[in-house]
């Protein structure tokens, strides 16, 4: 495919119109992206997620220009949620890094849900693929923001940060929704605020009780990203991490985990798609509604029923 071998020749339209073909889910993306496969393995990919409001760009800007103070080529994946009633998407972070977008060996990306849960559009990961095999040394995922559904990303990403900030609630609550629990990384951000120190205390007595199947503590920062502040100890922890990662060879089996949950995606994908166009239509399915609401039969039977019919 000449688009794929432009791409890993460095064309930037190439990668571009790679992306929008995969975005699109059209019958060229799959090939694209097995294409690119053999091709990927050297990008670190690093997690953003956290609460609406916690300066979640602000933050992976000021880091991403770090990164590339270093000489590295870092590729950005912005997600926005998609309006149920417009289907639309602002795909406003793009917009709030478009000072940094002018840097060179950047690549920003912004990409709407499409109504995916989990945090992630249904393609980001395959958005990834691309910068990797476009020779990016990292790869910053930022998710939408929701809380309590974006826990994908910890299936994506090698280092995952939350970011959370002293009025998005107690660190109870932060604990609650489970976003603690994928952290390799927590940050309190506009930690000039009133209650961010107490926050940062708190977390630190919380991460005490915590168990974690490895030895990473997981570090507390306090950051100011509108003021540029905290971003180096960010970047530090980050390094720190990686490193981690491949002492311990935990790098190598996230990395398989990773591609073992990306397989049982795409069975899925498969399956469904095979049952909506060859086993289940649309007017099936409602005559299925309607006993069932009659009482006629139940949703359980109504699921064997169609899996005998699958098989």
């Amino acid at each position: 495919m000449k688009l794929v071998d432009d791409l890993l020749k460095g064309n930037r339209v190439a990668l571009s119109k790679t992306i929008s073909k995969i975005e699109n889910d059209g019958p060229e993306s799959e090939e694209a992206v097995g294409l690119l496969f053999k091709h990927t393995g050297r990008a670190y990919y690093i997690g953003v997620t956290g609460p609406p409001g916690a300066g979640k760009s602000t933050l992976v800007d000021r880091l991403a220009n770090r990164i590339l103070d270093r000489k590295e080529k870092l590729g950005i994946i912005a997600v926005d949620p998609t309006s149920s009633f417009s289907g639309g998407a602002l795909l406003g972070d793009r917009v709030r890094m478009s000072d940094l977008s002018t840097r060179e060996g950047v690549f920003i990306r912004s990409m709407a849900t499409r109504g995916s849960l989990g945090g992630l559009a249904t393609t980001t990961k395959d958005v990834a693929l691309c910068f990797d095999a476009f020779g990016m040394d990292y790869v910053v995922i930022e998710t939408i923001g929701v809380g309590q559904v974006e826990l994908d990303i910890a299936d994506t990403c090698d280092t995952t940060i939350v970011v959370l900030v002293p009025e998005s609630g107690d660190s109870i609550q932060a604990m609650k929704a489970g976003l603690m629990e994928i952290a390799d990384i927590i940050v309190v951000n506009k930690g000039d605020r009133e209650g961010a120190e107490q926050m940062v205390a708190e977390l630190k007595f919380i991460s005490r009780l915590r168990e974690r199947d490895d030895e990473w503590e997981y570090p507390i920062l306090q950051t100011e990203a509108i003021n540029d502040k905290g971003v180096d100890e960010l970047l530090t922890a980050i390094l720190s991490h990686k490193k981690h990662l491949k002492k311990t060879g935990k790098f190598e089996l996230n990395r398989k985990r990773q591609i073992k949950l990306r397989v049982k995606e795409l069975v899925e994908k498969k399956i469904k798609l095979h049952l909506e166009e060859q086993v289940l239509s649309e007017e099936d399915l409602n005559r299925y509604v309607h006993r069932a609401y009659k009482k006629k039969t139940t949703p359980f039977q109504i699921a064997e029923e169609i899996f005998k019919k699958i098989k």
